[in-house]
Formats: C-alpha cells, sequence, structure tokens
C-alpha cells in the first residue's frame, strides 16, 4: 500500500522563497498580516503553503499549526463577505488538513477537510480556479487518509474526481497543475489495484469462515474462536467497503457464537459489541437501534474499567449526533447526481 500520511500540499504549491524569512524566527503572525490581506488569492495561498512546508520540513508542526490558525483568524476578522478572504480560509483549512495527516491525526483531518469542504459547498456552481485549485487538493488529501483507513471505494470515488479536475487546470496552466495531475492518476491507479485486492481478501475470508464453520459442526477444538476471528474480520472488512448492512450480520453471528465460548460479559465481548453498534449506525433503519446498544455498552465499559473502549464508544456517539466529518454529505453537495 502507498504510504498515505505524507503531507501532500507542497506538491500543489509554486516553488516559491517569500516565506522563508519567517521560519528562522519565532513566527510572528501581525508581522505577515498585512502581506496576506494584500494578496490576491493564489499568492497568499502559495505564501501560506510554503511557509507551512518549510515549517514542516524542519520538524516545527505545532508552529505550522498556530500560523494556520493565526491567519484563519485573521481572515476571519477581515472578511466581511470578502470572497477571496473566504476562499483564504478554505485553502487554510486545506494546507491544515495537509500538516495533520503528516501528524498522522486521522480524526482531526478530517474534521478539517469537512469544514473545508462546508465553506466550498456554499456555492457549488463555482468553477474558478481558486475553487477547483482547493477542492482538488483536497479531495486528493482526502483520498489518502480514506486509502490508510482502508475505505478504496469512497478513496477511489474521491481520487478519481481529484484527477479530473486537476486534467481541467492542467489545461490552462501545465505548469503549476501539470505534476499534481500526474500524481492525482498514480493515485487513482494505486487505488483501484487496492481495492480490488480488498475484494480478493473478503472471498478469501468469506472461504476461511466457512471452513470454520464445517469445522466448528464437526466438533474440532479451538475452532469456534477462529470462526469468531473470520466473522469478525469480514465484517471489518465490510465496514470498510462501505457495507455496513452486511457487516451488522457478520459481528451478529461473531457474537452468537463467541458467547457460547465466552458465558460471562468480557472485553473481547465488548470490543466486538461496539463493532455491532458502530455497523448500525451506518444503516439508516437500525441507526436508534445502533446508539441504544452503544448507550448499554458506555455503562458496561466503565464496569469492565475499559478506557479506551469508553472512549472510543463516547467519540462514535458523539460523531453520529453531530454528524462529525460528513465528507459524503459535503460530497453529495458538491457533486449532486
Amino acid at each position: 500500500m502507498e504510504e498515505s500520511t505524507q503531507p501532500i500540499f507542497p506538491h500543489f504549491c509554486s516553488e516559491s522563497n517569500s516565506a522563508s524569512d519567517f521560519t528562522d524566527t519565532p513566527l510572528r503572525i501581525k508581522a505577515v498580516k498585512d502581506k496576506i490581506i494584500d494578496l490576491d488569492f493564489i499568492p497568499a495561498y502559495d505564501f501560506c503553503c510554503n511557509l507551512v512546508n518549510q515549517l514542516v520540513s524542519l520538524g516545527r508542526e505545532n508552529d505550522a499549526l498556530a500560523a494556520i490558525n493565526g491567519f484563519n483568524a485573521i481572515a476571519l476578522r477581515n472578511n466581511a463577505g470578502n470572497k477571496e478572504l473566504e476562499d483564504f480560509r478554505a485553502a487554510l483549512l486545506y494546507i491544515k488538513t495537509g500538516v495533520l495527516i503528516h501528524n498522522g491525526d486521522t480524526d482531526a483531518a478530517l474534521l478539517a477537510a469537512a469544514e473545508c469542504l462546508n465553506i466550498l459547498a456554499q456555492d457549488v456552481k463555482r468553477r474558478d480556479e481558486a475553487f477547483l485549485n482547493i477542492l482538488a487538493g483536497l479531495l486528493y488529501s482526502i483520498a489518502g487518509l480514506h486509502i490508510s483507513m482502508g475505505k478504496y471505494r469512497q478513496a477511489e470515488r474521491e481520487i478519481e474526481k481529484s484527477a479530473k479536475i486537476f486534467e481541467r487546470l492542467a489545461r490552462s496552466d501545465a505548469q503549476r497543475y501539470g505534476a499534481a495531475h500526474i500524481m492525482a492518476v498514480d493515485r487513482a491507479t494505486k487505488t483501484h489495484l487496492s481495492k480490488v485486492k480488498q475484494a480478493e481478501m473478503l472471498a478469501a475470508l468469506h472461504i476461511a469462515s466457512d471452513t470454520y464453520m464445517k469445522d466448528v459442526n464437526a466438533g474440532v477444538e479451538n475452532a469456534a474462536a477462529n470462526l469468531v476471528d473470520s466473522l469478525e474480520t469480514v465484517g471489518k472488512t465490510l465496514m470498510q467497503m462501505g457495507k455496513e448492512r452486511e457487516a451488522v450480520q457478520y459481528f451478529t453471528r461473531a457474537l452468537k457464537y463467541l458467547t457460547k465460548i465466552e458465558t460471562e460479559f468480557t472485553p473481547r465481548q465488548l470490543e466486538l459489541s461496539v463493532e455491532l453498534g458502530e455497523a448500525l449506525l451506518g444503516v439508516k433503519s437500525s441507526r436508534e437501534k445502533g446508539v441504544h446498544l452503544l448507550n448499554t455498552l458506555l455503562h458496561k465499559a466503565s464496569r469492565l474499567n475499559a478506557d479506551d473502549i469508553h472512549k472510543k464508544i463516547v467519540d462514535i456517539l458523539y460523531n453520529a449526533k453531530n454528524h462529525g466529518s460528513d465528507i459524503l454529505g459535503f460530497w453529495h453537495k458538491l457533486f449532486p447526481r
């Protein structure tokens, strides 16, 4: 699998040393305030992109995030309906997504990406360079995140759209966008191959599960434990593929056999039950059932002193209530059928 946790935003910026004066001293956002506010979108975008790239290359990710947040605050204060500053804010969120990807902070990166998409989705009919520039790069980033999560089906859709947008941009400015287009096409190819391999792996897991089921019926020792592990892996793979309804069936079957092995409620049963609850949330007709199950599991996690699982449940419920990083929702706004 390709490395998808590298910062990719520098590849879409023009090379410039305009930001170098600000990386060898403590960051002073006010010192560059006028420079940013007075620049047109593309120069301002390139300036910030290259500044953040330099800071990340020096291992100063926290300074990079501080710079982004500082510029965002400046843009908010001076926005007042200014379209270019709103585009600049979206670009900052895109750049922030890249830094968070580099830091391995998937949840925060998805939230930043969703916030950026929310801004872009305010006018889905736009086709100007600033809009397409940010959208194509952000889709490339989001695809990389979904690749790292094994969600190849979703990633393939995103990276193919990114490649098409970069192709369009490269027609008018090959020097700036040509390399980005090639990168997006390369990632699209790799993503498709990964999706095919995932499908092949799922087929092999189905065969393994059928074999373990026969062993269980024949009374083979440890066959039930192997069956539980296999059914759970099938469920997880289906979740990655966006097939939550099918995943529910496999997690339910896995729990059925696990409770026969472990008569008392165990941390293993808790983990598997959480996976079932998360799958239920992904199916509209069983969403409420998933919420109820996860709320019940919160108390069980507390009794088992399973703090990590308790936190995971809280995060799942919070994201379900607040729609978390609703990438798919914004996707449908930007690319209606």
